[in-house]
């Protein structure tokens, strides 16, 4: 890994919305010489094989995990996002340009069955799994997956229902509700929400059952090799049975004899969920959820953030190595399972805070970067500019000034090996937008000048002497004293402030974003 991949970045290549006409594929295989020179080191690439709507899909309604855009079925040949061609093509364009690619896989469940089954299954609590509403009962089940399309190339497994747990529909009645096959049972180790939240939706795959355990091994390592790609974002995990994706990732990696690196979505508010469900064998990253809902309640609450403390429930303080953050994702934008949109005007203080501090693995989200109209979410003017301080200069050792609700801030000392790095950031929420008038004054006096509060903060006796400028905020310059010491203002305009040595912001490739304090 070079120097310039050490503050790496992912990106998450893909939004809910993304027209349905089979070109995405080429468009991220196009973007790769961009995406790298904006300091990207990975792309998180939607799911890549056909879901149960067709050239509809996500990708998360799982209908066959061998047909990665490759055969008629579903009513169309290419995925949503383009051909089991195009997308290898994807692939190593994105690897050439230096950039792993992380592919989705979802397998907690399938959807779209090929045809139903008649079982006995018994009734349980939507909202307590544990509790039985009744005794095992006849019902008809789409449970049948033979891939008719496919016809046994690639492989010729077929499922039914022994190969699965649960389901959300009697079709024989059309009745919803949740029903526990006979003979089988939920999974311990997964989330206790709802009694046990093993089940999520369609049909719920029975991840210790040896004939499907074999068959995901099997299709994991033909994934890896057909693909090529580097490593995996797990879907759901908080539904999936902990010991199989410690056991299912160590066999896959083994048989393809490489690292894989791997994150996983656990979705929960605490940290230490994350914490359990990742233990000592720390098999994966994890996403930063909490740190998203931090983010996400600060957005919609200006009167109550609190800079001291937005990090203390974040999992990256827990543990900042195997942890990866982000702003949003797609399941939070508007109108989605999840939707916590963080709110835009929130959003540059969001990625200030997981690209320019030293701790995680962050990863902006597509709609963010690029803007996407269909998904009602403007592009953040300011994530480039962040991406490249993080990229160039977010180097060194970290200080923090995480103490005032209101005024809080950091800086990183910058390292010898990258010339004119090292960064200070100021947050405030404070409003210095409102004029200080006397309302008892005359209409041709002048206000009273709005006091901007300052951050007196260490960058490190290196930079004794220099003038740091910002680059983010208002126009501002700090002459750094001979102890390493800097009064730092913060912005009227923005909530956020970010400076530079005076070197370094003339060097800049993206036009600072900075205003003249009125």
């Amino acid at each position: 890994m070079s120097a310039e991949q050490l503050n790496g970045t992912m990106l998450q290549g893909f939004s809910w919305n993304l027209p349905a006409d089979g070109q995405h594929w080429r468009r991220l295989g196009q973007m790769s010489d961009r995406l790298v020179s904006e300091g990207i080191t990975s792309v998180w690439m939607p799911p890549a094989y056909k879901g149960q709507a067709g050239i509809d899909d996500v990708g998360y309604g799982v209908y066959d995990l061998w047909d990665l855009g490759e055969f008629d079925q579903k009513g169309t040949v290419p995925t949503k996002y383009g051909t089991r061609r195009e997308y290898a093509s994807a692939v190593v364009a994105l690897q050439q340009a230096g950039i792993d690619v992380l592919g989705d896989i979802v397998l907690n469940h399938h959807m779209g069955a090929d045809a139903s089954e008649e079982l006995m299954a018994r009734p349980v609590a939507p909202d307590n799994r544990l509790a039985d509403l009744g005794d095992l009962e006849p019902i008809e089940a789409w449970t049948r997956f033979d891939f008719p399309g496919r016809a046994g190339e690639l492989d010729d497994f077929t499922w039914n229902w022994h190969h699965f747990k649960g389901v959300d529909y009697d079709a024989a009645t059309q009745r919803n509700g949740i029903w526990l096959f006979e003979g089988k049972g939920w999974d311990e180790d997964v989330s206790h929400e709802n009694g046990n939240f093993d089940y999520l939706m369609g049909v719920d795959v029975d991840l210790h059952d040896p004939e499907v355990y074999e068959q995901l091994v099997r299709w994991g390592v033909w994934y890896v090799d057909a693909t090529g790609v580097d490593g995996f974002r797990l879907d759901a995990i908080k539904h999936m049975s902990r010991s199989f994706y410690l056991r299912w990732l160590a066999d896959v990696r083994a048989a393809v004899g490489r690292e894989l690196f791997c994150v996983g979505e656990y979705w929960s508010w605490s940290a230490s969920d994350l914490s359990a469900y990742l233990g000592s064998e720390q098999a994966m990253s994890l996403f930063d959820v909490p740190l998203h809902f931090a983010f996400y309640r600060a957005s919609v609450d200006r009167e109550h953030i609190d800079f001291a403390h937005m990090l203390d429930g974040a999992f990256v303080t827990a543990d900042p190595v195997h942890t990866v953050t982000f702003v949003d994702n797609h399941d939070t934008q508007p109108d989605q399972s999840l939707e916590s949109t963080v709110q835009p005007w929130f959003k540059p203080v969001a990625y200030a805070i997981v690209l320019l501090r030293e701790a995680g693995y962050p990863c902006v989200f597509f709609a963010d970067l690029f803007g996407l109209p269909n998904d009602a979410i403007p592009v953040v003017a300011e994530l480039p500019l962040l991406m490249e301080i993080r990229r160039r200069f977010a180097y060194g050792y970290q200080h923090d000034y995480l103490d005032e609700a209101s005024l809080a801030g950091w800086t990183r000392e910058g390292d010898e090996a990258r010339e004119g790095s090292g960064v200070a950031v100021v947050l405030c929420s404070q409003d210095l937008t409102q004029e200080q008038a006397d309302p008892e004054a005359q209409e041709d006096e002048a206000p009273e000048p709005v006091e901007v509060p300052e951050k007196i903060m260490y960058v490190g006796k290196s930079h004794a002497g220099e003038i740091w400028r910002s680059v983010l905020g208002d126009v501002a310059e700090v002459t750094i004293d001979d102890e390493g010491m800097g009064s730092f203002p913060a912005s009227v305009s923005s909530m956020v402030s970010v400076y530079l040595p005076e070197d370094a912001a003339a060097r800049i490739d993206h036009i600072p974003i900075v205003r003249v304090r009125k």
